[in-house]
């Protein structure tokens, strides 16, 4: 049985994730705004999966984060 721990991150690389994390929630913030502000729904539509990509890049960095705590 495998129950090895993963390796623990560095400081440096913990700021990173956090930078990063950061950057993928403001954007998921900033394409919502988006597309709440146009009419044109090919836009908002693209606005929106815009959006929803950005916030599974989050999810997934969070849980690469999570699993190394």
């Amino acid at each position: 049985m495998n129950t090895q721990q993963p390796p623990q991150l560095t400081t440096k690389n913990l700021m990173i994730l956090s930078d990063q994390l950061g950057a993928e929630a403001l954007l998921v913030h900033k394409y919502t705004q988006a597309a709440q502000g146009v009419t044109d729904p090919a836009v908002q539509s693209q606005l929106n999966s815009a959006a929803d990509q950005h916030r599974q890049h989050y999810q997934t960095l969070l849980a690469y984060l999570n699993s190394h705590q």
